[in-house]
């Protein structure tokens, strides 16, 4: 019963691949008389295709850019240059970590008594450390602080 359920599962996933082959690509992807310029200026306000469709898209995106050309407060001049300051490098503190190394743990393993080469030849037990991580990784300025 478990063999039929699975062959029975195959099968409808076979038709279900083939049918995504049967369509054409007309049905998926429809041409209409638009360029890909046009759709740009429809889009972007540049000119419309139909109706004011393309205006008002046109008015959203300026309204989204001025949105973003807003002027700078007094509030955001002020606590732009202390936030710079912190990532910028200077002479006085160039000999700073600003990147720490994050703790890269040292792990011991034993390794048992065994035989090994073609030649079967006794090994005896001993124990050898690696790294956890393969690479020594970096912590951003700010995410760790205390000293390790």
């Amino acid at each position: 019963m478990r063999r039929t359920s699975i062959e029975a599962l195959a099968a409808l996933f076979t038709f279900v691949l083939l049918g995504g082959c049967a369509t054409s690509k007309d049905e998926v992807l429809p041409h209409g008389n638009h360029t890909m310029l046009d759709v740009w200026h429809q889009e972007t306000g540049g000119r419309a295709i139909e109706g004011t469709s393309g205006v008002l898209a046109g008015r959203r995106l300026l309204d989204a850019r001025q949105d973003l050309r807003r002027p700078l407060t007094e509030i955001d001049l002020q606590t732009t240059a202390a936030r710079q300051a912190a990532y910028t490098r200077s002479a006085a503190n160039e000999i700073q970590r600003q990147f720490r190394r994050l703790p890269n743990p040292d792990l011991v393993m034993y390794i048992f008594p065994h035989l090994a080469g073609s030649d079967p030849v006794p090994v005896p037990g001993y124990s050898t450390v690696f790294p956890l991580y393969q690479r020594v990784q970096y912590a951003m300025p700010g995410e760790r602080v205390e000293d390790y």
